[in-house]
């Protein structure tokens, strides 16, 4: 029984793969992104996936009685790998030119994983938050979609086949049960477990078995709706859903969960009703949509890895920049359409042909990635200017070790980390923040070696000690119970710290303490304002942030006082932030022309009154924290020490990205650290 095309389903497939490139090209009008929830359309790919392969699995089974895996395992690799394989193969040059060794080992475990049908869990693995700035340099991260449906491809035609052979009387009721189960799930997770919950087939499966029921009530009944009003009207619902979904949804709803339902069903609505009279139909079978929706693939394909490319280059931007780079990836994906998926997916094509390309291309990309991954990363590229080649080794502030072992947010002992344990101790020094003093590990575990000072790193990447609060994640918007974080730091403070101790503060104190914060472009200009997060106090976590600004600062003060008591507090004012994210400049051939062009020098070193501006709040509220024991440092001092700020000098650079100082960065600060702590302990003795 062949599947009869229906070109509005290529429509919706371009509805689809525009929301979502339109959402990573970060496009705004007047200000504002309407596309800031263009990732519904990776949902909208689900349910149509699992429509046409149930479509495909069942009418063979009810025509033939039987099911080839063969067959349908040929032509789901001819229709998926040949372009996938493709734009990794071309990538690899890119990457080689491009990227940082870290990021580097990063591109060719991304590429692996993928390869297995796996990269969800890698990106999961590692942290990769979605729609976050450090997750767009990550060429390869939309494959996660590809991986959950290929999952999807393997698991499924085999519950099928099971269910038809010895349950085929419930095989709806089975359906049903499994999208109730996903979709609750899905919604738990959603504010429990929000990156687990994105990345993963099980909460993902209720959306892909939405399309399934729609193929298999359509192939068991005859037919789809007969109402010829519902017919008409029904489709414009459910593209009316559709597109309140992608304008008015946001980065702050739960995803996937109930909320994800408004758009669910609005493809369900417009495949199971569409008619060749409506509207709606019509609009979707049109020649540009269904020519989108035939390029859809291979547009998906290409875009991300275009766009963190081109982030990577640190390419200037201009208005012409997106449009270039979007007909760019129009070009791309048409010759790929026409040259790789269509010969591809030609029956007259051998199969061993297509097969024997592809165990070539695999081989070349799984060298490259094993190469690179051997040698970490291929540090001496010719390439890399001298400025690169001296500070590779030191600028990623996470390569802090302990035995051998990356200590960093849960790892440790107790939760944390502690170093140079020596019989007779002098005292303890605690770094106690979030990922800024992390920043400091790697240089302080060198420095601490020198004294008879035990160190104590328990910081928690985006959880100040703050305690009584609760974290309000910054990306997805989602509480996120953290009371341990702080009543273990606490207890091991008041428990099992020497009486001589000394605990650094650090941390990028907006996120936290104020609503907004300044945002600055490479010019120096003051761009806008980003509205952040931070913390809620557990008895009052339901109010605006606004009111709970007063909450946190008064928290905050009472923590240092509290701690005071017992314990001298260092409390280092905010470090600098670069106007750029410099791992994106740092190798890029638009700022380093040779050796000796500082060009980076003017885009990340910059006027101390921005430094002032951006940092205004922080500097008054610190001003009024004047207890016994408390020592401040300010970093615009060793930074900023007269009317510029310089993150980077001809030897070195100090920042990693825009906000955590590199190791050499750290260095600096923590010589200010350890100068106050001698100080100290001179006039102590």
């Amino acid at each position: 029984m062949k599947i009869s095309y229906r070109p509005e389903i290529d429509g919706l497939r371009a509805i689809a793969v525009l929301s979502v490139i339109f959402y990573h090209a970060q496009v705004t009008f007047y200000g504002h992104n309407y596309f800031a929830s263009g990732f519904i359309g990776v949902d909208i790919f689900f349910v149509i996936s699992g429509y046409l392969i149930t479509s495909i699995i069942f009418k063979e089974l009810l025509t033939t009685g039987k099911f080839s895996f063969t067959y349908f395992y040929e032509r789901r690799i001819r229709r998926i790998l040949p372009v996938l394989f493709t734009v990794m193969l071309i990538s690899l040059p890119a990457a080689w030119f491009l990227l940082l060794p870290s990021s580097l080992e990063d591109f060719s475990k991304s590429i692996l994983y993928s390869l297995g049908f796996s990269s969800n869990f890698y990106f999961w693995f590692s942290n990769s938050v979605y729609g976050a700035e450090s997750s767009l340099l990550k060429p390869f991260l939309h494959t996660w979609s590809l991986s959950i449906e290929e999952q999807f491809y393997v698991l499924f035609p085999i519950i099928c086949i099971f269910l038809f052979t010895f349950f085929r009387r419930f095989l709806l009721v089975f359906f049903l049960l499994g999208l109730v189960i996903s979709l609750g799930a899905a919604d738990w997770g959603s504010k429990n477990y929000p990156s687990f919950n994105f990345y993963v087939l099980p909460t993902r499966a209720w959306e892909l078995l939405a399309g399934t029921i729609l193929a298999y009530l359509e192939i068991t009944l005859g037919s789809r709706s007969k109402n010829q009003i519902l017919n008409l009207t029904m489709p414009g619902l459910g593209l009316l859903l559709i597109i309140l979904s992608i304008f008015f949804f946001n980065d702050k709803i739960f995803h996937p969960s109930f909320y994800t339902l408004l758009p669910i069903i609005g493809v369900c609505l417009i495949i199971w009703f569409s008619d060749k009279d409506d509207i709606v139909t019509q609009i979707l079978s049109s020649k540009i949509f269904v020519g989108c929706g035939l390029i859809s693939y291979s547009l998906y394909l290409w875009h991300y890895s275009v766009f963190a490319f081109v982030r990577i280059a640190g390419f200037p931007d201009s208005v012409f920049k997106k449009p270039l780079v979007g007909s760019l990836i129009l070009l791309l994906s048409i010759a790929s359409y026409y040259l790789i998926e269509k010969p591809a997916r030609n029956k007259n094509v051998k199969f061993k042909k297509v097969f024997l390309a592809l165990i070539f291309t695999i081989f070349l990309i799984v060298t490259f990635s094993f190469y690179t991954l051997k040698n970490d990363g291929n540090k001496t590229r010719s390439h890399f200017p001298k400025i690169v080649a001296n500070t590779l080794e030191t600028l990623d502030y996470r390569n802090n070790t302990q035995n051998g072992l990356r200590c960093s947010n849960r790892s440790g002992k107790d939760g944390f980390c502690i170093f140079n344990q020596l019989e007779n101790n002098k005292g303890d020094i605690i770094l106690l923040g979030d990922s800024l003093t992390d920043a400091l590990l790697a240089n302080f575990i060198d420095q601490i070696s020198n004294t008879k000072f035990r160190l104590v790193h328990m910081s928690y990447s985006g959880n100040m000690y703050l305690p009584g609060f609760i974290q309000f994640n910054k990306i997805n918007k989602k509480y996120n119970l953290n009371f341990d974080f702080h009543s273990t730091r606490e207890n091991f403070i008041n428990n099992k710290v020497s009486k001589n101790s000394y605990i650094v503060v650090l941390g990028d104190y907006n996120y936290y303490f104020f609503e907004k914060r300044i945002k600055f472009d490479e010019n120096q200009e003051i761009t806008s304002y980003e509205t952040l997060n931070g913390f809620a106090d557990k008895e009052n976590i339901n109010l605006e942030y606004e009111k709970r600004i007063p909450l946190l600062k008064n928290k905050f003060r009472e923590t240092l006082f509290e701690l005071s008591k017992k314990h001298k507090v260092i409390l280092l004012y905010p470090s600098p932030v670069s106007p750029v994210n410099v791992p994106t400049k740092v190798n890029s051939n638009s700022i380093f022309n040779n050796e000796d062009n500082y060009y980076l020098k003017d885009k990340i070193n910059f006027k101390k009154n921005i430094y002032e501006e951006y940092n205004n709040n922080i500097i008054s509220f610190f001003e009024t924290l004047n207890f016994k024991n408390i020592y401040k440092i300010k970093l615009k001092d060793v930074f900023c020490p007269n009317e510029q700020c310089f993150l980077y000098d001809k030897d070195k650079i100090f920042i990693f990205d825009n906000v955590h100082p590199s190791y050499e960065g750290s260095k600096l600060i923590n010589d200010l650290i350890f100068s106050q702590i001698n100080e100290i302990e001179k006039k102590d003795f």
